[in-house]
């Protein structure tokens, strides 16, 4: 009891103070871990006990398909594919009400699907759907809401990398989670478009895309398929068995490189660049999974997920109340601390509680990942909300102001996630990847 009380001060207080004062959640992490396990090992051990769980942390097969999906997506993004994204969002929602808000939603779930990032997509989208929807008469601080509250859909919407991360953590089937994460996708979807609709009704001066033919919207849709394609290639082949997750992850960068040039958005004297900030990315996530992997090895060592699920299950007995208070703890966890790392920390304490409790590890992590897409557009740290308000030129507070109904929205999309097994159940057992 000692060493584990001793152990959760030392991460609690290292992280806090250090988020506190800027430094990068990874080294907040990394630092307070070190700390941790020398008090509780002593430095001669820690040396060695830290580099081994740093290595053994990343020394995954599973994970190569995490760098190979940052290339991908980076390729996507300078590869003119935003744009035709776009244009068949617009056919898709082009007559609803508020159209060019449901064209930003649509548009950001296509393009988070195919890049798998949604600061990615919400810069490439908004950059593009800002100034249209400003011309048509659209508050700034809403079009810039509705970017950054639709853009992490296609975190959920694989091919995923927190999926992916899940899956290390967890041992589940990654083509399970892929397969799962379309019903809470949707679910995020719909409610960003919901939310829009409502807003369009109180708005009555807003302008509706004009109706195009049947040639222009036919011609339009064409056009995007070789980028929605990927999708298809990517989980279509995983599901048929041709390829793993990684190798996947590879044929999608290749597709990505092929399409670039195909469209003559990218040329060879750009891809020192792409590789570059898909480096950059990738070394941050494979430092969070790294620091984050001892931080559990730590945790774990000095039984903290024993003395939290204790703790848990003394308060009540009921999986209901014991839901609600992991996801509460979750949306908190999630306004200073990036997916990743949560998923790596959490994960290993919360699973086996839910477990006990007959829940899923697919749906539970469907109702993690959710989850979490909320810290991503919540302050003080959501990055998606920090690009977004970049991207529209403005300050965060009149976004956030506009982004609470979102939120609002978002927040009963997840207790519809965690309490409704079938929107995340339903699919994967259709297709045979988990038992009935």
């Amino acid at each position: 009891m000692e060493t584990a009380l001793l152990t959760g001060l030392i991460l609690l207080v290292g992280i806090v103070v250090l988020i506190a004062l800027a430094v990068p959640i990874a080294v907040a992490i990394g630092l307070s871990t070190v700390v941790a396990i020398i008090a509780v090992l002593g430095l001669d051990r820690a040396v060695l006990t830290t580099s081994q769980q740093l290595f053994a942390g990343i020394n995954s097969f599973t994970l190569l398909a995490i760098p190979f999906f940052i290339l991908a997506g980076v390729l996507m993004n300078n590869g003119g594919i935003a744009a035709r994204l776009i244009d068949a969002a617009k056919v898709l929602v082009g007559r609803a009400p508020g159209s060019l808000a449901q064209t930003n939603v649509v548009a950001n779930a296509l393009f988070g699907s195919v890049s798998g990032a949604a600061v990615a997509a919400a810069a490439a989208v908004g950059t593009v759907m800002g100034p249209r929807q400003r011309e048509e008469g659209y508050d700034r601080a809403f079009s810039a809401a509705v970017n950054v509250a639709s853009a992490p859909s296609g975190m959920l919407i694989p091919p995923s990398n927190t999926f992916i991360v899940y899956s290390l953590v967890s041992s589940t089937s990654i083509a399970a989670l892929f397969v799962a994460g379309y019903g809470p996708g949707l679910v995020w979807i719909l409610a960003c478009m919901l939310v829009v609709y409502v807003y369009s009704k109180r708005h009555k001066g807003l302008k509706t895309t004009q109706r195009v033919s049947f040639a222009v919207a036919l011609q339009t849709i064409i056009k995007a398929i070789p980028a929605m394609l990927m999708i298809f290639i990517v989980i279509g082949g995983i599901l048929a068995g041709i390829f793993t997750p990684t190798e996947s992850a590879a044929i999608a960068v290749v597709y990505s490189l092929v399409l670039g040039f195909i469209y003559r958005a990218i040329k060879v004297q750009d891809l020192p660049g792409i590789l570059l900030n898909a480096t950059k990315t990738t070394a941050i996530v494979m430092l969070l999974v790294g620091v984050s992997t001892a931080m559990s090895w730590l945790m774990s060592f000095a039984r903290i997920p024993d003395l939290i699920s204790d703790s848990l299950l003394s308060l009540t007995d009921s999986p209901t109340v014991i839901l609600i208070l992991m996801m509460i703890i979750l949306l908190i966890v999630g306004t200073f601390m990036d997916p990743t790392p949560a998923i790596l920390i959490f994960t290993p304490i919360f699973l086996p509680i839910v477990m006990d409790f007959g829940i899923h590890p697919v749906h539970f992590g469907t109702m993690i990942v959710y989850n979490l897409c909320v810290g991503t557009i919540t302050p003080p740290v959501g990055n998606v909300l920090f690009v977004g308000a970049r991207v529209a030129g403005l300050r965060i507070e009149p976004v956030i102001q506009k982004l609470l109904p979102f939120l609002g929205a978002l927040i009963i999309g997840l207790f519809l996630v965690v309490f409704i097994p079938e929107l995340s159940m339903w699919l994967p057992r259709q297709l045979e990847l988990i038992a009935p």
